[in-house]
C-alpha cells in the first residue's frame, strides 16, 4: 500500500500503533516505516492513549524519518493535556524529545499564545476550520483568524 502511495507522490505519512497494553506496537511501526523508503512521518494521537508517553517516545527515539508527534497531551483533548504539552515542550532536544510537537485535538485559539511561548509552533486544526460542521466547507475567515493568532504571538 505505501508503495502505491509513494508512486502517487506521497512524501510524508502519519501513523501510530499501540498494543493491547497501551505500549507502542514496535513491530507494526517498524513494518510500516520500513516501507516508507525514508520519508518523514508523524506519530499520531495514539500517543495520547499510551500507557506511558515517555517510554513510547524513548522506544521510538532514532526511528528513521520520525520528525513529529501529533498530540493533544491527553486522550480527552488539549484542555486536559495542556500541562503535558508544556512539559514535553520543555524537554525539546532531549533523547526521545527531538521531534516537533504538532498540537491538535480540541485545540482552541486561546491555547495558542501559551503554546507558542513554550516553544510549540505546530498546530493542527480540523473542526476549528469548519465552524459549520464537518460537512461544510473550510471557512476562509476561521483560517485567517488562526493564522493571525499564530502570527501575533
Amino acid at each position: 500500500m505505501t508503495a502505491g502511495l509513494r508512486q502517487a507522490g506521497a512524501e510524508e505519512f502519519v501513523l501510530g500503533f499501540l498494543d493491547a497494553g497501551g505500549g507502542v506496537d514496535l513491530a507494526a511501526v517498524e513494518r510500516v516505516v520500513g516501507a516508507l523508503d525514508g520519508c518523514p512521518w508523524t506519530f499520531h494521537r495514539a500517543i495520547d492513549r499510551a500507557a506511558d508517553r515517555d517510554a513510547l517516545r524513548k522506544q521510538l527515539d532514532g526511528m528513521p524519518g520520525l520528525d513529529t508527534y501529533l498530540t493533544a497531551g491527553s486522550a480527552d483533548g488539549v484542555d486536559d493535556g495542556l500541562p503535558v504539552l508544556l512539559a514535553e515542550a520543555g524537554l525539546a532536544g532531549e533523547p526521545g524529545y527531538e521531534q516537533r510537537l504538532l498540537v491538535g485535538g480540541g485545540l482552541r485559539l486561546d491555547h495558542v499564545p501559551m503554546l507558542l511561548k513554550a516553544g510549540v509552533d505546530g498546530f493542527h486544526i480540523g473542526g476549528a476550520a469548519r465552524p459549520g460542521g464537518w460537512d461544510s466547507p473550510v471557512s476562509v475567515k476561521a483560517v485567517a483568524e488562526w493564522r493571525a493568532a499564530v502570527d501575533a504571538s
